[in-house]
């Protein structure tokens, strides 16, 4: 039995640097300038763009309610979009948490 490929993996294979055509707005710099970001700012966008997910899910909703011309489709992708990017921040939380526990209990 075969696995199914992924056309987009197979297309990083040919030329990595495809990505920045398959998945605009994602910067390739291999980290060159990840050591000039701090984490902090990192984590505050990473939760303002939670924010406005949840925003656009609500508007959504809203509209839905309203009868104001969204589809039910849209406002179910919106809301699951919220969701999964909520689960995602909890998921780094809750990591991050874990790691500083384990650092505090180290011994030195």
């Amino acid at each position: 039995m075969q696995t199914a490929m992924n056309p987009l993996a197979i297309t990083l294979e040919q030329n990595p640097t495809s990505i920045a055509a398959a998945a605009p707005g994602l910067s390739l710099n291999s980290g060159q300038d990840a050591g000039n970001t701090p984490f902090a700012s990192l984590f505050t966008d990473a939760v303002g763009q939670v924010n406005q997910l949840e925003d656009q899910a609500h508007t959504a909703v809203s509209g839905l309610m309203t009868g104001s011309g969204v589809d039910v489709h849209q406002a179910m992708i919106a809301t699951q979009k919220a969701s999964m990017a909520f689960e995602l921040a909890l998921s780094v939380r809750n990591k991050a948490v874990q790691a500083y526990q384990q650092v505090i209990g180290m011994q030195f």
